[in-house]
């Protein structure tokens, strides 16, 4: 991929994947709790926008591409994508001072790093072979266009599956919304540059 070719979308999800990591490492490398706080938030805001995202946009490529077998792959992602979001319902909300955090965080990032290994070994080979280049950048223009309306908290009892979820997604996105205005992230000058325009 050159600088100025567009993303395909196993580029664009593996992007967010790397930005996901690097957050879990902040809170785990921040030494207060006032950093650590704002990584968790950044971390919940970031993997929220991205579950709903795959949810709507790849999810649906998949199934209507790769036919029963995309049916059956994406079942097993959005099996995945339950226990991802249960511990983060639990640890959007948990201080970091408390004993259980660090085990939680653990946890939701093994469960995410199962469901990464699904994707990258399964899910995206299969979907990329069916899209040409062209296809594929406009599945991640897609996935990121998406991101800019989805809910930024997990919400693990909404309907994972679209359209029950684009309007579950639709209530929920203007109240988490607001609530990020009352919540601390980090400032936009400690994220990486990459991530600076997602905001």
């Amino acid at each position: 991929m050159s600088p100025t070719d567009p993303q395909s979308i196993s580029e664009a999800i593996g992007a967010d994947h790397k930005s996901l990591d690097e957050y879990a490492d902040k809170i785990r490398s921040s030494t207060s709790l006032e950093d650590k706080t704002k990584w968790r938030n950044q971390l919940t805001w970031a993997l929220a926008r991205h579950a709903i995202s795959e949810e709507l946009t790849m999810y649906p490529a998949m199934e209507k591409h790769l036919g029963e077998e995309g049916l059956q792959l994406t079942n097993t992602d959005r099996e995945q994508h339950q226990a991802v979001k249960e511990d983060l319902y639990k640890l959007q909300s948990l201080s970091p001072s408390s004993p259980t955090f660090t085990p939680l965080l653990d946890r939701l990032m093994t469960d995410l790093h199962n469901h990464i290994k699904h994707e990258s070994e399964e899910d995206m080979p299969r979907l990329e072979d069916k899209l040409s280049r062209e296809e594929s950048q406009a599945l991640a223009r897609s996935f990121e266009r998406t991101k800019m309306f989805t809910p930024t908290r997990s919400h693990p009892a909404a309907p994972n599956r679209p359209y029950f979820e684009n309007f579950a997604a639709m209530l929920a996105a203007p109240i988490d919304r607001f609530k990020d205005l009352l919540t601390t992230f980090p400032d936009k000058e400690e994220l990486p540059e990459k991530h600076r325009s997602m905001l």
